[in-house]
């Protein structure tokens, strides 16, 4: 009785409580401090991040990223948007958009900082990001953090190939935040749909990939029109305040589009892309169907079918929209390899909701925080201990690119124009402009649009026209990938030589220096 009354004392007046009263209340609150912020769930979320950095550190550098980088410095130093070609002697002064612009300063934000290092810390970060976004969405469709590292842990073998120095890392982690916000709306958390149409304005002025986000909003406010069920498949309504907001913040998002340096011109890029592109469709590795030959097209089929055959086998319901975006995804991804990672935010959800049936969910009163901070701590250590030395990084660098042969360029006289391989235009962009100029480089819709894709690649398949196409652009050297068939062709012929060579590209100049009948369409 005594001990209640001086408990009851305590509450009415806290200041007369003792000193150990207020020691235990602070151990309480920093234990909880502690439980929350080392649990289990976010233990997991480390993890991943982890995997990420272990195979981002490997700096396989997509060709496009030394172009987009100079773009991002130009834009920075001059404050001005490209509107013509600033980069090739083929295509000179032709209209040319900076649709990623908005990527295009991150990457050259970060060279500015850190060079190389600064390279491959934004893409870990990038990479990262998507996937501690990609745990999110799985833990708040499925309700279980376990299920949803599984998912993830699963489907990361399918994303880490797309994790690349690109602007498109920027538009698929606003793609997964904005099914985090729609899933969050279903759930009736309304105000998270408010931060769709600042994350658009974002998107248009940082990908392509924008129509796609519409067209997850327009599926989720589709979905909510009506009620029914047929098998495993139903539509839940919306409330009629529910389906006034998403349709106004869908107008939003349509509103903000145009607020871009070009106007509404960059709302036209996708639909340029996906309808006047054939040559480019036909003859980038990323445009091509998915390689059901290979391991990861084989592991792709084999996850589609296990989906199937547990659908059969449990029947799990599934509401509408999740079902059309999984079904859309695995579409794309098999018409298109470079949608695989369009694919993994559909069927994650979807796959931990499936792993959620057998894996039991998390329980914090069995939760171990000291044991998940030295998990966290070790994460941490190792990524600081094994990220790339720059030695390390040049090293990679030149295993991809010409990094010898435009040393050799920039301390002897090599006659121009230069004919270049495809995926060494960025690099000459960044390494040599302005004082070169490239025949092509990664922005094939530009070089498409000029017929000069379709003559490079007359030349890369060594067909009959090849060397009519060195004469008819004048061209005087040839840098080419080692491997390429037309770099043997070069090196049968006598009216040229080979000045450089190393492991990764061949330099060959003409032995005779007359000069060659001027191609008017070409601007020196």
């Amino acid at each position: 009785m005594a001990s209640d009354l001086k408990a009851l004392t305590i509450a009415a007046d806290p200041a007369s409580a003792p000193a150990s009263f207020g020691f235990a209340r602070i151990k309480i609150s920093l234990g909880t401090f502690l439980s929350s912020t080392f649990s289990f769930p976010m233990m997991l979320g480390v993890l991943l991040v982890a995997g990420v950095f272990f195979t981002g550190r490997e700096f396989v550098v997509d060709p496009d990223c030394w172009w987009h980088t100079m773009t991002g410095k130009i834009i920075l130093s001059t404050h001005q948007w490209p509107t013509t070609d600033p980069y090739s002697f083929t295509v000179a002064g032709q209209p040319w958009l900076s649709y990623e612009w908005g990527g295009d300063i991150v990457l050259a934000t970060a060279t500015r900082i850190g060079g190389l290092r600064g390279l491959v810390a934004i893409s870990i970060l990038m990479a990262a990001a998507v996937m501690i976004a990609l745990y999110g969405l799985a833990t708040l469709s499925s309700g279980n953090s376990k299920a949803a590292f599984i998912a993830c842990s699963m489907l990361i073998v399918f994303a880490i190939p797309s994790f690349n120095l690109r602007p498109q890392m920027l538009g698929y982690l606003y793609l997964v935040l904005t099914l985090i916000a729609l899933e969050r709306f279903r759930q009736g958390k309304h105000r998270a749909l408010w931060f769709l149409p600042l994350l658009f304005l974002l998107w248009i002025n940082t990908h392509g990939s924008w129509i796609i986000g519409l067209g997850v909003i327009a599926t989720y406010w589709f979905s909510g029109l009506f009620k029914f069920r047929a098998g495993a498949i139903q539509a839940l309504p919306w409330k009629p305040a529910e389906r006034r907001q998403i349709s106004f913040v869908f107008l939003l998002c349509l509103c903000v589009l145009p607020i871009t340096p070009y106007g509404t011109q960059l709302s036209t890029y996708p639909f340029d892309v996906a309808s006047s592109l054939p040559i480019s469709m036909a003859s980038i590795l990323e445009w091509q169907p998915m390689p059901f030959n290979l391991l990861v097209g084989k592991l792709f089929l084999v996850l589609l079918v296990v989906f199937f055959l547990v659908q059969v086998t449990v029947c799990f319901s599934w509401r509408l929209e999740q079902l059309g975006l999984f079904l859309f995804g695995a579409a794309m991804a098999t018409l298109h390899i470079r949608f695989v990672l369009l694919c993994v935010p559909f069927f994650a959800p979807v796959l931990a909701t499936i792993l959620a049936r057998w894996v039991p969910s998390y329980d914090r009163e069995k939760d171990h925080w000291a044991i998940n901070a030295a998990m966290i701590a070790i994460a941490f250590v190792g990524m600081i201990h094994y990220f790339p030395s720059r030695a390390d990084l040049e090293k990679k660098l030149a295993q991809r690119f010409p990094v010898g042969a435009v040393e050799y360029l920039k301390q002897h006289s090599v006659p121009e124009p230069m004919f270049n391989a495809y995926s060494f235009g960025g690099y000459l962009i960044w390494s040599r402009w302005p004082e070169h100029k490239v025949f092509i480089d990664g922005r094939s819709e530009l070089y498409e649009h000029g017929g000069v894709l379709n003559d490079y690649m007359q030349v890369l398949l060594v067909r009959p026209p090849a060397l009519a196409i060195l004469q008819f652009y004048g061209i005087r050297s040839c840098l080419l990938d080692r491997e390429e068939s037309f770099a043997t062709v070069l090196s049968a012929l006598p009216d040229w030589q080979q000045v450089y060579s190393d492991n990764r590209s061949v330099l060959f100049v003409r032995r005779s220096q007359e000069k060659l009948p001027k191609n008017p369409l070409v601007k020196e």
